[in-house]
């Protein structure tokens, strides 16, 4: 069984993988007056809400599929990095298995079907989604299992979204990215420093699943028992990675920890007063400014909006206030 590790998976001789640059989506970048105004900063946002698969885990999946030499990857995932690694076998010829929890949105399932993946799902309260990852691995040995996270080629996948913020050319005090598996939070990290920027970089992670908020306290990676049933379904992890931790650790000004209330009045303000239609768990950043206003005012901020999968159910629950 071929399994993630820290060095490049490549074999000696072997082609130079397609740049992630060259197959994913630029961000998109929207500086919403408005809504800048009522959070009482200088606001800009980089969505990755029209990035294929509709997040930010294309580039992350994408790096992987093209530099692994199986033609079968297992991972497991609430949804968006699933989907997105069952397109971007696809685009370079292998196939996936996406181990799924029985509670993902029915959009994000359905896509990674559609994409040609094929997904197990499995009720986390009786068997986690790695117990079923490691049963698929030991009846597909040839399969190479990957994290949608822990993974130098996701930090490094992930990096090029800190690159494209950086390339901007604006002069921010702060970015505030969304933390589930810290596999974003530390590709942007990587790809800040690699531009040489001075940007505070901030997590914002649910206050129901704060262990990565926990780990920074305690210095050490502190896990969660079970997933927690945040309505920010990216985040619903055990624990941050270890190759995050090693970048977290150090790279971050701080965690804020989001109530849930917060991340779904941050979804209503970005469909409101910047058109942009987000799932919670891209709405952590601008939740945020929400929760620690006094943090950030008068400062110009970067948000990033981690993607837009979200159960069309649930969003109109959101929208109309069914959901407080």
């Amino acid at each position: 069984m071929a399994q993630e590790r820290a060095g490049h998976p490549l074999p000696r001789g072997a082609s130079p993988p397609a740049p992630v640059s060259a197959a994913a989506r630029p961000a998109t970048v929207i500086e919403p007056a408005r809504l800048g105004k009522r959070l009482g900063v200088e606001l800009t946002l980089c969505s990755e809400t029209f990035q294929h698969t509709g997040s930010f885990k294309f580039r992350a999946a994408y790096n992987l599929a093209a530099n692994v030499e199986n033609q079968t990857i297992i991972t497991e995932s609430s949804g968006n990095f699933g989907q997105a690694l069952a397109l971007a076998c696809r685009m370079v010829g292998k196939s996936c298995i996406v181990v799924m929890p029985s509670t993902s949105a029915r959009v994000k399932v359905d896509a990674v079907l559609e994409y040609g993946g094929r997904v197990e799902l499995t009720d986390v309260r009786v068997r986690s989604r790695a117990q079923r990852r490691a049963e698929l691995a030991e009846e597909n040995p040839e399969a190479f299992v990957a994290s949608a996270y822990d993974s130098p080629l996701v930090i490094e996948g992930n990096a090029t979204l800190g690159e494209e913020i950086c390339a901007l050319g604006k002069p921010f005090d702060d970015v505030i990215v969304p933390v589930g598996g810290g596999g974003l939070s530390s590709g942007i990290i990587v790809g800040v420093r690699r531009s040489k920027k001075n940007y505070r970089i901030w997590g914002a992670e649910p206050l129901m699943a704060n262990d990565a908020a926990r780990s920074l306290r305690e210095g050490r990676i502190v896990c969660n028992e079970q997933e927690p049933q945040t309505i920010a379904d990216g985040a619903r992890v055990l624990s941050i990675g270890k190759h995050n931790w090693e970048i977290l650790r150090d790279g971050l000004a701080g965690i804020v920890e989001v109530p849930e209330p917060e991340i779904i009045e941050a979804v209503r303000l970005l469909f409101t007063f910047a058109n942009l239609k987000c799932e919670p768990t891209g709405a952590l950043s601008v939740a945020a400014l929400l929760a620690r206003p006094e943090a950030f005012a008068g400062r110009r901020v970067c948000c990033v909006v981690s993607g837009g999968n979200v159960d069309q159910a649930i969003y109109s629950d959101i929208l109309n206030g069914k959901l407080t």
